[in-house]
């Protein structure tokens, strides 16, 4: 069974969900330290002269060493309305605007959302589902974890019996291969190559812009958004 893990990250990129769809089995990571400035509260979607971010504001605790799981939503800003009118501003010329606009326009007016993990967990059910993959999914807090890097991944693999690990090829800077070798799991590292595809202000603007938020690709192909992300078409 091929295994990989990523943490919960707030509407993820291509690059995330293509690693889960060329897995057996995925595993949020959601026992990790917070990281401030980086995905998991925030990702980017296009506009006409560039991108932009949309971001969750977060509770910092003093230290600002947290987990995950712990992470907390600050609510204080109205940020459910600004990320709602960034994707009516930036989206709604798009193609597929109208059949993804209303998932996201229940989110962030019909319900409350406390923790960041429940809240990027949730959108990722929903894009997973539009994409089509069906990948098993668990949650690293279900492993009960006592491990940290190398170790924590082979913990996991132990525990859902999995005798393949796939990482994104960033794994080379930091796992440590020979444990790996020494637990007799299989090691293999993917290279996620971008596709090109027609974004909403491509007309006006002829330049593509990559690493966008999935939600770029779907909002502007639709069913089609699974096999342009896995360079099929």
């Amino acid at each position: 069974m091929i295994l990989s893990v990523h943490q919960p990250q707030y509407i993820p990129w291509l690059g995330f969900f293509d690693k889960i769809k060329h897995s057996d089995c995925f595993v949020f990571l959601d026992c990790v330290q917070y990281k401030h400035r980086e995905f998991q509260n925030r990702n980017k979607i296009r506009t006409p002269e560039d991108w932009a971010w949309l971001t969750v504001p977060i509770i910092i605790r003093g230290s600002k060493e947290q987990l995950l799981s712990q992470t907390r939503i600050n609510n204080s800003f109205p940020w459910p309305r600004k990320h709602l009118n960034a994707l009516k501003t930036y989206y709604q010329g798009a193609p597929y605007f109208d059949k993804y606009f209303p998932f996201f326009e229940d989110i962030y007016t019909n319900k409350t959302w406390e923790r960041l993990v429940e809240l990027n967990v949730f959108i990722i059910n929903y894009l997973l589902g539009e994409l089509k993959i069906n990948t098993r999914v668990e949650f690293e807090s279900d492993c009960q974890t006592t491990s940290r890097a190398t170790e924590r991944i082979i913990e996991i693999c132990k525990k859902l019996n999995a005798d393949t690990y796939l990482s994104g090829i960033g794994g080379k800077n930091y796992l440590d291969e020979k444990r790996f070798e020494e637990e007799k799991i299989k090691l293999i590292y993917r290279e996620y190559k971008h596709p090109v595809y027609q974004q909403n202000f491509n007309k006006q603007h002829n330049f593509f812009i990559s690493h966008m938020s999935v939600i770029d690709l779907l909002f502007n192909h639709g069913e089609k958004s699974g096999e342009i992300m896995e360079g099929k078409i």
